[in-house]
């Protein structure tokens, strides 16, 4: 049943806190490509500093948090990009934390979460750490600390950008959680696919041509169900 989740949740951009919820940060940026936007209130019922609006899941970021634009093939807007790797619904854009004054780096989710915590995410210079709290702006219990060493500056063929590929991430833990904290040097992690409730990021694969059109097919074939999902976001 998560993994049914999982898969709406990429199409429709976010999910249940509950039912392993994941943040791909689309749509935080009110354009392709752009200059980063602060996340802000976009996943709260607010609006990014770009002035979109997002779904409300009740999720806040520290005011340092934002959503950087994602180098494509024929894109340079950053010095970041997913290579065409992974989710291929989640290209555009990835979280960073710019804050040359290494002011706390957090979000807090008000509903909770629980079982595990896990993202992708891109380090080619500098590691660091999340540690998962059971109190809001990493206050409370500490539930677990996932330490994050550096990935390997490869980059990607036919991308531009030295934060490529990013890796998988994640930790389990007991109890409940509602905030996670980032320790890591400003603008030196790129992170992207957070996902609650597992200790492994969720990954859709980019599909084969093929795969494309019969999900296109299956698509207009829910009368348009999918379309007006996508108006609300």
């Amino acid at each position: 049943m998560k993994r049914f989740v999982a898969a709406v949740v990429v199409v429709l951009g976010s999910a249940s806190v509950a039912n392993a919820q994941v943040l791909n940060f689309e749509g935080v940026n009110a354009a392709y490509p752009s200059p980063p936007a602060f996340i802000n209130g976009f996943y709260n019922g607010g609006t990014s500093s770009d002035g979109t609006t997002g779904t409300n899941y009740g999720i806040t970021f520290s005011a340092n948090a934002r959503a950087t634009c994602l180098n494509s093939t024929s894109v340079v807007c950053s010095n970041a990009s997913r290579g065409g790797l992974g989710n291929w619904n989640s290209q555009r854009a990835g979280l960073e934390f710019a804050d040359p004054n290494n002011e706390p780096k957090f979000m807090n989710i008000a509903g909770g979460f629980a079982d595990g915590f896990a993202f992708m995410y891109s380090a080619p210079q500098f590691g660091g750490s999340v540690s998962i709290w059971s109190g809001s702006n990493g206050l409370g219990s500490l539930l677990a600390t996932l330490v994050l060493d550096t990935t390997t500056p490869s980059g990607c063929s036919g991308y531009t950008g030295l934060f490529c590929p990013f890796v998988p991430a994640g930790v389990s833990f007991l109890g409940l959680a509602r905030s996670v904290t980032f320790d890591v040097l400003s603008e030196k992690m790129v992170f992207d696919d957070i996902t609650f409730g597992s200790d492994v990021p969720f990954m859709e694969p980019v599909p084969e041509p093929s795969t494309m059109l019969l999900t296109g097919t299956g698509l207009l074939a829910l009368g348009g169900f999918v379309l007006r999902c996508r108006r609300k976001v």
